[in-house]
């Protein structure tokens, strides 16, 4: 056994990990960040899910070092990468021109943009990354977490690490039951949050579909994979509410929930500098193949890529079987092996029995990009969780404090303590308690202090999508900009609790120890309030 020592430890090294790090690091705070994977990231990277972004993303909405992160992936490209002179040129730069984000990139870049950022604090040794380690257990005295067990997934080892702040920041909440932290998964019922389009009943194993994503290209020649073992299980499953296999071009639009037949056109020769992503406008799905592409070959000089590389994240790979969350670590595996052979299944009915805009079926010139995922197998390194588990926290986010049909010109609720802000539509995937999406117009919002902290627990904070909301707004407060947001926070806030000598729930409850909070958050760049007139959709 290991042992190791800091002042903060963020275990999990998603957005929201790395934005802790950066956050505790930057107010002279000693940090250890660890990570199960090879890639930090999480779902910018690992995950590889193109950033979901609000419409005003590119001049405000955002944090000052989430801005750095874009920034720094349209520097890498037009550093690194042989762009034509128009692309080059422009300053909005969307190297995969896909139809999702203004920002579609290769994961890769995400990664080693995220790596300049830590740079100067690995150096110094005020931030160290220790990859390959998942919590296995916690030492708790009384509310207090004394230190945290990890295990390396390779070799088994095991390190102690003690801290005096502990940030949970992985992507299912792992720490919470380790630690005894009081906590909630699933739906919540109406009574114990009054939201509109909560059950009567609680539902705390009716959680959000798990994607297992995946690159491909499209060349000349044939590179069907071999048949996926569960095939014949996947491409004939049609869940009652989805109105057709869940394999096919077929899916419920989110919003209307009619079924919407999609079409996939490989290369179509489109104008990769004109696509305008702004899913307020337009949801840009129709085809497939655009929607998340991540590299548009007519951008680059010709000859670098033989192919557009376009993202699979679609409706058809949701996997909302069973619950990929408080179940035994050989239900886990057995699940995720079902997901990935979901993902699977989609690719080779794409080559071998899809329709074609041209009468035909298949496209066996499909080819998987393990390169661009960092896997031997193609698949995305990590799994995609929408949702895992969320503290109990000192406030809690409810449908009411956001909805656009509720709220209307008033706008989201305003929090005296809001440490940040976001913007998403509440958009929830079909889940494994049988539901189809749940789509609900939002406000644009602000992040309150309390959700990042827990009722009872003293030194531990919630780093990214774990934070106090419930099933439903889990749908808004769950994507890339507002991880980062809620990670920055929770690092910077551990770091002058240890400053000032105070704690999390003193500073909640002293309206100066917040505010002086909210000064140093607005000379780090965060933006706590929306410009007057903003509104959602």
């Amino acid at each position: 056994m290991q042992t190791d020592q800091t002042q903060v430890l963020v275990v999990g090294g998603g957005l929201g990990g790395v934005a802790a790090a950066l956050g505790a690091a930057r107010h002279g705070a000693s940090v250890i960040l660890t990570e199960e994977y090879e890639w930090l990231g999480g779902q910018l990277t690992s995950q590889a899910v193109p950033p979901d972004e609000h419409p005003w993303i590119e001049e405000f909405g955002c944090t000052a070092s989430y801005r750095q992160l874009r920034d720094g992936i349209r520097d890498y490209y037009r550093r690194s990468y042989p762009l034509t002179e128009a692309a080059q040129a422009k300053r909005d730069l969307n190297p995969g021109a896909g139809w999702v984000s203004k920002l579609c990139a290769e994961p890769r870049v995400g990664v080693a943009v995220i790596d300049e950022m830590l740079a100067p604090y690995r150096s110094g040794e005020r931030i160290r990354v220790l990859h390959h380690l998942r919590p296995v257990r916690c030492d708790v005295e009384g509310d207090t977490v004394r230190a945290v067990e990890l295990e390396d997934v390779r070799t088994g080892e095991r390190t102690t690490i003690t801290a005096d702040y502990v940030i949970d920041a992985t992507e299912t909440g792992e720490l919470l039951p380790l630690s005894g932290t009081d906590y909630v998964t699933g739906f919540e019922s109406r009574a114990q949050t009054g939201e509109p389009s909560a059950p009567e009943e609680a539902q705390p194993d009716n959680i959000q579909a798990v994607s297992v994503c995946f690159a491909v290209e499209h060349l000349d020649g044939d590179h069907t994979i071999d048949r996926p073992e569960q095939y014949d299980y996947w491409s004939n499953v049609a869940p009652d509410f989805w109105g057709a296999n869940l394999v096919s071009w077929s899916a419920p639009h989110p919003r209307t929930l009619e079924i919407v037949e999609r079409y996939f056109e490989p290369n179509p020769g489109d104008d990769a500098l004109a696509v305008f992503a702004d899913q307020s406008l337009n949801p840009g799905d129709t085809n497939l193949w655009s929607f998340r592409r991540i590299a548009a070959r007519d951008l680059f000089e010709p000859g670098t890529y033989a192919s557009d590389i376009t993202l699979v994240n679609w409706p058809s790979i949701d996997y909302f079987d069973a619950p990929l969350v408080d179940v035994d670590d050989d239900v886990l595996a057995s699940r995720l092996h079902d997901a990935k052979q979901l993902s699977l299944s989609m690719l080779y009915w794409m080559q071998t029995e899809a329709p074609r805009p041209d009468g035909g079926k298949g496209w066996p010139g499909l080819r998987l990009r393990p390169d661009v995922m960092g896997t031997a197998d193609g698949l995305a390194m990590a799994p995609y969780h929408r949702e895992g588990r969320r503290i109990l926290a000192l406030e809690t986010v409810r449908e009411q404090d956001v909805s656009l049909a509720i709220n209307g010109d008033a706008g989201a609720r305003k929090y005296p303590d809001s440490v940040g802000i976001g913007m998403y539509r509440i958009d929830l995937h079909p889940s494994t308690g049988g539901d189809t999406y749940i789509d609900v117009g939002a406000e644009p919002f602000e992040i309150p202090l309390g959700t990042l902290i827990p009722r009872r627990t003293t030194n531990l904070l919630a780093g990214c999508k774990n934070i106090g909301t419930t099933h439903i707004t889990n749908g808004c407060y769950r994507l890339h900009p507002v991880e980062w947001n809620i990670g920055e926070v929770a690092g910077v806030l551990a770091a002058e609790c240890l400053a000032e000598s105070t704690t999390p729930h003193q500073v909640h409850a002293d309206a100066q120890l917040v505010s002086k909070l909210q000064s140093v958050l607005v000379a780090d760049g965060v933006e706590l309030r929306w410009p007057e007139g903003v509104r959602g959709y």
